[in-house]
């Protein structure tokens, strides 16, 4: 299988490395195009593929990936065969936006997040009808190496997923931050706070994930009536905490929406 990486960034790596992990290509199937010299030289020597600056191997390829920024598509001259699979990461870019850029009907659209990068990641995908059944298995086991995923047969619920998988983690690095100084105010260093911190919510991402409780359920089993957790509770909907935070997600939305009308 000839792949080709459109973008060698924090992503195209990310992707790179958990496929070439799991087995979904081998390096010698694989170019990067990446213009930054730097990261050439970095993806070569971590991963012994091939790279390049120009676009003549999407000619070629089986599948093509999009791992640059929404508005650098326009900057890529490179055509695919009519067979080939073209593969999108860019946020807000519509099938429609790409079908017109690139003069192509095989397409998949997908929101990944950043925590791909530890093979951790949520990725939100659909595709067109012309993607084959072989082209979807594909996807599958390309977006299972970074972590899971989700198929929805309605674009719209992309930009929805932008707003929540794609855009999520800044939210929860935020509320790390903020945790974090709470923890320095009352007097523990702060790397003891970093630590307490990044374990506390990976433990209850984890609980959350793997028990049979709703979010809600296991925060009440948390917090004792008039209790510590209780007093905390109290401050965040002082604050609005909750109110807030779907504002946040409903924002990101009309943005997500917004780039996609760009």
């Amino acid at each position: 299988m000839n792949v080709v990486i459109v973008g060698g960034g924090v992503m195209g790596e990310a992707i790179l490395g958990a496929a070439l992990e799991g087995g979904v290509f081998l390096p010698g199937d694989v170019t990067v195009i990446e213009k930054l010299e730097s990261r050439r030289d970095q993806l070569l020597r971590d991963y012994s593929v091939a790279v390049a600056t120009g676009y003549e191997a999407m000619a070629e390829a089986d599948l093509v990936v999009l791992s640059v920024k929404p508005q650098e598509m326009g900057t890529i001259q490179g055509a695919l065969k009519p067979q080939g699979l073209l593969l999108s990461i860019m946020a807000g870019i519509s099938i429609a936006s790409i079908e017109q850029e690139f003069r192509h009907t095989r397409i998949v659209r997908v929101m990944p997040n950043t925590p791909a990068a530890v093979r951790a990641g949520m990725s939100v995908w659909t595709a067109t009808n012309s993607v084959d059944a072989e082209q979807r298995e594909l996807t599958k086991s390309l977006l299972a190496a970074i972590g899971a995923e989700i198929y929805v047969d309605d674009e719209k619920k992309i930009d929805m997923a932008t707003a929540v998988n794609g855009s999520g983690p800044a939210y929860v690095f935020l509320f790390m931050e903020a945790l974090i100084e709470g923890a320095v105010a009352v007097g523990l260093p702060r790397t003891v706070a970093e630590e307490m911190v990044v374990q506390t919510l990976y433990g209850s991402a984890l609980y959350a994930r793997d028990s049979a409780r709703s979010p809600a359920e296991l925060r009440a089993m948390v917090t004792s009536p008039a209790g510590t957790t209780a007093a905390g509770l109290l401050e965040l909907e002082k604050g609005a905490f909750r109110a807030s935070v779907i504002e946040c997600v409903r924002a990101a939305h009309r943005r997500a929406i917004e780039l996609g009308k760009a």
